[in-house]
């Protein structure tokens, strides 16, 4: 990776389709000779000039800005170069073949670049460190402003700051258990008259602080993916459409009616949640090939979800037969679900009862009753699907996280842990002490990249756009 890091490299930097700009970025060293030959002029730095993209016999492609970015100051720390044009497809893809035929003559190495890899480029010359690097794609990706706020604060170092602050004290933990291990005919205790476990504790408590924060920004960025299910014509559709506010699902009165699955983004006060319809569940010997499959695939996004609402019908909450479909329904949700994913009961039709909820109902505990034609407790459901995901209030110092984070941090909280309980036995385990503080800083570090292996490297960049 780092061979091929030295290589000059061009690419189309706008999404794919017609538009009134598009742009066609170079990054390398040493870029000059090639701005001359490729423009017939050199650029002064940091200045747009507006000029014609001329072809090899000299015949302009497009006219638009060429702007000159002289390594270091620049985006991937390298020469770089933007010509920005019309956003026409043919036109960019001219562009880009007039760059790589200049590039043969004065630039031999100048190749397509690889997904992600003018990020990476910025990364490895230090002008991001990788959870900076991410926050550029997230912040692409974001589908919630709130998401698209808290992942510019992780592009502007909100997030790496916190964990350097973290690794600092750890550092700092570090030395004193190491100058005791090196001068152990000392009479002064260092751990004890410099508070070790104070620090640590002190350390602790600052992990769980970004824990909390970084399990509400990687909500942000993921969102929670709901699972709508139930009984044929229990108003699953219904729902979907109502929280959605759009007709997304066909809804009808014959049961039955959706037979594949249909999910929907929807955002709660920011958070993204990936909600999806599934055919009706139940098990009959009449049921149809095509029912039979939608079934099938329901319970397929059922095991896949983070939370599941179970909706039931109160215009046929008092028939025993449909209670006991409903009960073997739960029962197969409990052997589906993983351990603890919540399955959460929502009884639909308030309106076909005239608002009273019968008392089965009622002694169901945290069970929600809505009425998805009219809104009735809509509110309510949104707000108890935001407790289901866990969001808190975090007001707008929020930063962007990612599952690889949170368990990073999760497996730093482990080894603080472990080194809280060797701390105790005091001079018997300074060398695993030692160890479990060395282990929490590398796990620490690989969040920013200090410490990250090259094919994580490679799987983070990959999933980014080309020419980004």
């Amino acid at each position: 990776m780092l061979a091929a890091s030295r290589d000059p490299i061009v690419a189309i930097a706008t999404a794919p389709g017609r538009g009134g700009v598009g742009i066609v970025r170079v990054s390398g060293r040493g870029l000059a000779l090639f701005v001359q030959a490729l423009l017939g002029r050199a650029l002064k730095p940091r200045e747009a000039t507006y000029l014609p993209f001329a072809d090899a016999v000299d015949q302009p492609i497009d006219h638009g800005l060429a702007l000159w970015f002289p390594g270091p100051h620049s985006y991937t720390g390298e020469d770089v170069l933007e010509l920005q044009g019309h956003g026409g497809p043919v036109v960019l893809q001219l562009l880009m073949a007039r760059c790589l035929e200049v590039g043969r003559d004065v630039l031999p190495a100048l190749r397509p670049a690889r997904a992600g890899e003018f990020t990476e480029r910025a990364f490895l010359n230090d002008k991001l460190d990788l959870a900076q690097a991410e926050a550029v794609a997230d912040l692409i990706d974001a589908s919630t402003e709130a998401a698209a706020r808290s992942a510019s604060r992780s592009l502007a170092g909100a997030f790496s700051a916190l964990v350097h602050d973290l690794r600092d004290a750890l550092v700092n933990l570090r030395m004193l258990v190491e100058a005791t291990l090196d001068f152990p005919e000392e009479e002064i205790d260092f751990l004890q008259k410099a508070d070790a476990t104070g620090q640590l504790q002190r350390l602790q408590q600052a992990l769980a602080d970004v824990q909390a924060q970084a399990r509400q920004g990687a909500l942000l960025r993921d969102g929670l993916q709901v699972v709508i299910a139930g009984q044929p014509n229990a108003g699953k559709s219904s729902l979907l459409n109502a929280l959605a506010g759009a007709e997304l699902a066909i809804v009808t009165p014959v049961a039955g009616t959706t037979r594949d699955v249909v999910q929907q983004t929807i955002q709660i006060e920011g958070v993204p949640l990936h909600v999806t319809d599934t055919a009706g569940l139940r098990d009959s010997p009449d049921v149809g090939e095509v029912e039979k499959i939608g079934i099938e695939r329901a319970w397929g996004r059922i095991r896949q979800a983070d939370a599941v609402l179970f909706l039931h019908d109160l215009g046929r909450g008092e028939n025993q037969e449909y209670r006991d479909a409903d009960a073997s329904i739960a029962a197969s949700l409990a052997a589906a679900l993983p351990p603890g994913v919540p399955v959460l009961h929502v009884w639909n039709k308030l309106d076909q009862v005239d608002g009273r909820v019968p008392d089965g109902v009622r002694g169901q505990g945290d069970a929600l009753a809505i009425s998805a034609r009219n809104g009735t407790g809509l509110e309510d459901l949104r707000q108890r699907l935001l407790a289901l995901a866990g969001w808190q209030h975090a007001g707008d110092g929020l930063f962007m996280a990612r599952e690889r984070h949170v368990q990073a941090l999760h497996r730093v909280g482990e080894h603080l842990d472990a080194a809280a309980g060797l701390l105790r036995s005091r001079a018997e385990h300074l060398d695993l002490l030692a160890e479990e503080l060395r282990l929490a800083q590398q796990t620490l570090s690989g969040i920013t990249g200090e410490f990250t292996a090259d094919d994580l490297l490679g799987e983070i960049f990959s999933r980014f756009c080309i020419g980004k």
